[in-house]
């Protein structure tokens, strides 16, 4: 059901780690040979292209690449109750944390007359993208909306694909929840193509698109397939990009205390994500990997999409990892840099204090990912694919820019005239110096 891999009674170097841990075979570079005319063509005729798209990778032709007003309206009085109640209590949690983010603008008085002001400006507009192949996720889209809004952006655009079953529009809850948050400028477009929209703008090809379908963004942010990854990679420098994120992570680091069914029971719960899902099992007890294993097979066999987690499970980017100590442990997962990072030993919270590297961490028994993924408050929009060694999750910082307000009065310019001219000349510029000296 799942690969072993034995670390115990070996020293590995960083490099022998990254070369020896699980990952998926995930080649971008050929999706983006195939994403590049996609690109070009919906940049080229806009909605025409769009609508051709949708027919071809959705099966499904919309009428409305913008959803009509009335019908987003018009999702939440169909919304089951129980999911209404769960998406408005998961809004609440998630906009207490990043309303909690926002970072403060401050002064530094350098010397008397001198003053550097740092100030955070939002984007003016973003787009946020919502996949809706394998499963639908209204919860990414809480994650992304959130986010914007309480960095201050002033104009959010959702896409996510158009669905058979829903007359060519996104899925009804998609749509619910975009209502529920305000949003009402939402797009029935999936894939790379809803990418070069965001990324591009859009002409209309019909009537109800109008003479400009959608206007360019300037961040384009949430997950998607390797082809939206790639899709991303390619049109970033025309706009901003939070990731290009790959298939979803999860690294679990037990030792004998954890309980081997919850452990199972969340590798399983990545793994139902997609084929190229990653379950990462690091432990120090081979009784616990025995029994991890057991209670795979039963679950497995019981949940809705087994043959799916069965191809996750056995693939070659997940595995159990045994290790000798808790310290060759944090190791192996610091060196993995896991999107999300389970720790379920004893002193899991001082545990999870040295760890380096991950999207996020889950901290103890009660902390599943699942948690995180719908209702923590945490985002769970996050780096995968080792990225986490340098980027962040999704949050306020990422639509928001420090923007750098210089003042000097005369006297302060005048108190640094003459080192401003010595290292100019120092660097043979002179004309820099020559700025300054031009002012006395």
């Amino acid at each position: 059901m799942i690969s072993r891999i034995d670390l115990r009674g070996r020293t590995l170097s960083r490099r022998e780690l990254l070369e020896t841990l699980p990952r998926p075979e995930l080649d971008v570079e050929s999706a983006a040979a195939a994403v590049e005319p996609i690109l070009a063509d919906v940049r080229a005729r806009g909605a025409a292209a769009l609508r051709e798209l949708a027919e071809r990778f959705d099966g499904v032709r919309p009428e409305h690449l913008r959803v009509p007003a009335d019908a987003i309206a018009a999702s939440v009085s169909v919304l089951d109750p129980a999911v209404r109640a769960a998406l408005e209590e998961t809004i609440l949690r998630v906009r207490q944390v990043h309303a909690a983010q926002r970072p403060a603008h401050h002064t530094v008085q350098v010397a008397p007359g001198a003053q550097v002001r740092q100030r955070w400006i939002p984007v003016r507009r973003v787009g946020l993208y919502v996949p809706g192949g394998l499963a639908v996720y209204p919860s990414s889209v809480i994650m992304n909306v959130v986010a914007a809004q309480e960095a201050g952006v002033g104009s959010l655009a959702v896409t996510s694909p158009p669905q058979r079953d829903n007359g060519g529009l996104p899925d009804p809850v998609v749509l619910a929840t975009c209502a529920l948050l305000g949003v009402d400028e939402v797009y029935a477009v999936g894939g790379a193509q809803a990418i070069g929209m965001l990324a591009y703008g859009a002409t209309g090809s019909e009537p109800a698109d109008g003479d400009t379908l959608c206007e360019p963004v300037d961040v384009i942010t949430g997950p998607g397939n390797v082809y939206v990854a790639a899709a991303k990679r390619l049109v970033r420098g025309a706009v901003g990009i939070d990731a290009e994120a790959g298939p979803t992570e999860i690294a679990v680091l037990a030792d004998g205390t954890a309980d081997a069914d919850h452990v199972a029971a969340d590798l399983v719960s990545q793994a139902e994500h997609d084929p190229l899902a990653a379950s990462v099992l690091v432990t120090t007890s081979i009784e616990l990997a025995g029994a991890v294993e057991s209670k795979l097979v039963v679950r497995v066999q019981a949940t809705r999409h087994a043959e799916r987690v069965a191809q996750a499970l056995t693939g070659p980017q997940s595995a159990i990892v045994l290790v000798d100590d808790l310290d060759a442990g944090l190791a192996v997962v610091n060196a993995y840099g896991a999107e999300h990072l389970e720790i379920q030993t004893a002193d899991a919270a001082a545990v999870a204090e040295r760890v380096t590297s991950a999207g996020a961490i889950f901290v103890g028994a009660y902390s599943p990912v699942s948690l995180g993924d719908y209702m923590a408050g945490s985002n769970h929009v996050l780096p995968t694919g080792g990225c986490a060694h340098f980027s962040s999750g999704l949050g306020v910082h990422s639509f928001v820019r420090a923007v750098q307000v210089v003042e000097y009065d005369a006297d302060a310019l005048r108190e640094v005239a003459d080192r401003i001219v010595a290292l100019a000349d120092a660097e043979g510029l002179p004309a820099h110096g020559e700025a300054v000296r031009a002012r006395f």
